[in-house]
C-alpha cells in the first residue's frame, strides 16, 4: 500500500531550480520530508533560502546534498532509502545543446539512466520525471497529441526522446514505474531572467521593467503553450500517486492552448504600464515555430486539468520579478 500523503520522504533533482524549488516548497508545506540533489550549476542556493518567505531552512528541515547526476554514486547515495523521486534535474536550453551537444546528452540522457538504475535497485516505488515539448520535433501537427512526435531538431530534445524510452523500457523489462511529464513552457516566480539562455518571459519582463526593448528572435508570430508553475506542482504530485498502469508513458502538460510571442508581449505591456517597441532579431536554431498541447491524456489518466490562463499566471510572477531584478 502507498504511504499518505505528507508521511513519505520525497527526492527531488534539481531542487534548487526553478521548477524544482517550487516542488520542493510544496511538499514540505504539505508535510513530506524532503532531500534536493543539486550541483547548483545553473539552480541556485537562495530559491532554497527564500523557501516560504524563509519559514523553511535548508539543513534544518530539508536535507540538500550537493552531487552531480552524472556521478552514479551520488544519485545512489540521495536515492537510497526514498519513498518517490521528482526528477528535475537537467541541462536545458534548446540553443545551449546546439552550441554543446555532448554535455547537454552526460546530464539529461545519461544522467535520468542514473537516477532509473538507482531508484530500481533501492526499490524506490516511483520515479515521475521531466521531459519536453521539444520531443515533437518537426511535427507540424497540432495540437501536440502523444503519439505524434516527429524527429527532433535540437540535441536537448533528442535527450528527452531518450530519456522517455529509458522510462518506458524499465517499466517493460523491470517493471519499474516511471511517469514522464512533458513540460509546455513553464514560467513563474524564480525563473532566472538573466542567464543568456533564459526562457522568454523573463527575458521580456527583465527588458521592459528596465525600459529597455526586448528581443524577439524571428517575427515573433511563433506560438507556445505557456503553463503555469503552480499547475506543473499540481501535475508531479498526480502523477507520484496516479495507479499503476499509468506507468511507462509520458503525458503531456500544458494549458491546450496557446498565444504567440507578441501577443505575450502585448499582454506583458499591458500588465506593466509599458509601450515598448520589440527588437527583431533572426530565429534561433532549434527552435519549433508553434506548440500547444492536446492534455486529454493528461486529464483522462492523471486527473490533471491547468487553473490559471496566462494572463492570470502573469499577473501572480509579475510581482517576484519587481522584487527580485
Amino acid at each position: 500500500m502507498p504511504q499518505p500523503k505528507g508521511s513519505r520522504t520525497i527526492l527531488v533533482t534539481g531542487g534548487a531550480g526553478f521548477i524544482g524549488s517550487h516542488l520542493v516548497e510544496a511538499l514540505l508545506e504539505r508535510g513530506d520530508r524532503v532531500r534536493v540533489l543539486d550541483n547548483f550549476s545553473t539552480g541556485k542556493r537562495e530559491n532554497l533560502e527564500s523557501l516560504g518567505n524563509g519559514r523553511w531552512i535548508p539543513g534544518r528541515d530539508f536535507a540538500v546534498i550537493e552531487g552531480d547526476l552524472r556521478d552514479p554514486q551520488a544519485v545512489r547515495d540521495a536515492i537510497a532509502g526514498t519513498d518517490g523521486v521528482l526528477h528535475q534535474a537537467a541541462l536545458g536550453s534548446v540553443p545551449r545543446s546546439v552550441v554543446d551537444p555532448v554535455t547537454t546528452h552526460q546530464v539529461n540522457a545519461d544522467g535520468t539512466l542514473n537516477v532509473f538504475l538507482a531508484a530500481r535497485d533501492c526499490q524506490v516505488p516511483r520515479v515521475v520525471y521531466a521531459s519536453s515539448s521539444s520531443v515533437y520535433g518537426d511535427s507540424a501537427t497540432l495540437p501536440k497529441q502523444e503519439g505524434t512526435e516527429g524527429f527532433p531538431l535540437s540535441p536537448y530534445a533528442l535527450s528527452k526522446q531518450i530519456d522517455e524510452s529509458y522510462g518506458r523500457l524499465f517499466r517493460d523489462l523491470y517493471g519499474f514505474e516511471t511517469v514522464g511529464l512533458r513540460y509546455f513552457n513553464v514560467y513563474g516566480a524564480r525563473q532566472d531572467p538573466l542567464s543568456q539562455y533564459a526562457a522568454v518571459i523573463p527575458r521580456f519582463v527583465t527588458a521592459l521593467l528596465s525600459g529597455k526593448a526586448p528581443t524577439v528572435y524571428g517575427t515573433g508570430l511563433q506560438s507556445r503553450d505557456f503553463t503555469f508553475v503552480g499547475d506543473v506542482v499540481d501535475v508531479n504530485f498526480l502523477a507520484l500517486d496516479a495507479p499503476a498502469d499509468a506507468c511507462g508513458a509520458a503525458y503531456n502538460v500544458g494549458r491546450g492552448d496557446q498565444a504567440t510571442l507578441l501577443e505575450l508581449l502585448a499582454i506583458l505591456q499591458d500588465l506593466l504600464g509599458t509601450a515598448i517597441t520589440p527588437c527583431h532579431e533572426p530565429p534561433r536554431a532549434g527552435d519549433v515555430m508553434h506548440s500547444r498541447a492536446d492534455t486529454s491524456r493528461a486529464q483522462q489518466v492523471l486527473g490533471f486539468s491547468a487553473k490559471l490562463d496566462l494572463r492570470q499566471g502573469l499577473e501572480q510572477c509579475i510581482e517576484w520579478y519587481r522584487n527580485n531584478l
